[in-house]
């Protein structure tokens, strides 16, 4: 059979189970969209340093500790195809939140639109990324801002295989409400899937209107093995 276009995949995806996971909780699974075969040709791809613009060993910064590299332009092929689908998908449902939180809903329908924005403010850096972590190794909670553009979504797509080539390494979000204590979420991925969610802050309906509350995400302490993932931020960096 096939293999189906990036566009033609994310259009295949349960959008009404998507969004109504994302209004309820700040993100959302996809199921598996990548296979064992290209998962492991895409964390195959840290090791080839010609492809990446910068390398960040995230215990020098207090960031966690393990690594990750971010792409250099031009992005590869598989990335760039699926960043555009997957934005242009989103961008009405970043419309949407945009609206509610009283913002200006004027995100472009094409992801090449957005850039071309970004690279106007200066946010010229490519952001979308591959991370390696190894045992002890683990991500503390952030978020990923770069500039003063920010797309309100991005996604990571899981490339190794749980309970095989690691253990522990959860993906994990915190959600912080007004007055209230902060929230905490575990998402289990199987290989090959993308958990989508709010980068900073997302839209909440109350009984007297619509709040924002604020996102953070990280990953917990592997425990043993090596596990690579891919992110795609939709904005560029500054």
């Amino acid at each position: 059979m096939p293999t189906l276009s990036p566009e033609k995949s994310v259009a295949a995806l349960d959008w009404p189970r998507i969004e109504t996971d994302l209004a309820t909780r700040g993100s959302a699974t996809t199921g598996v969209i990548f296979s064992p075969e290209e998962c492991n040709a895409l964390a195959a791809l840290y090791d080839e340093p010609g492809l990446f613009r910068s390398r960040v060993v995230m215990q020098r910064h207090g960031f966690g500790q393990g690594e990750y590299q971010y792409f250099a332009n031009p992005l590869p092929p598989v990335v760039a195809s699926w960043r555009s689908a997957l934005y242009e998908r989103l961008a009405p449902l970043a419309n949407a939140w945009a609206a509610a939180m009283g913002q200006p809903a004027d995100y472009p329908a094409d992801h090449a639109a957005y850039l071309a924005r970004c690279h106007a403010a200066g946010q010229l850096r490519p952001t979308p990324l591959l991370l390696r972590y190894g045992e002890g190794d683990y991500n503390c909670l952030h978020q990923d801002l770069y500039g003063d553009l920010q797309f309100p979504l991005q996604l990571t797509v899981l490339l190794s295989r749980p309970g095989e080539d690691f253990t522990g390494g959860e993906f994990v979000l915190t959600e912080q409400r007004p007055r209230m204590q902060s929230r905490a979420e575990v998402v289990a991925l199987a290989q090959g899937e993308a958990v989508i969610f709010a980068v900073n802050q997302r839209p909440v309906a109350g009984t007297r209107g619509t709040y924002r509350v604020t996102m953070r995400h990280g990953v917990s302490r592997v425990r043993s093995g090596r596990r690579h993932t891919l992110g795609i931020i939709f904005h560029d960096a500054r």
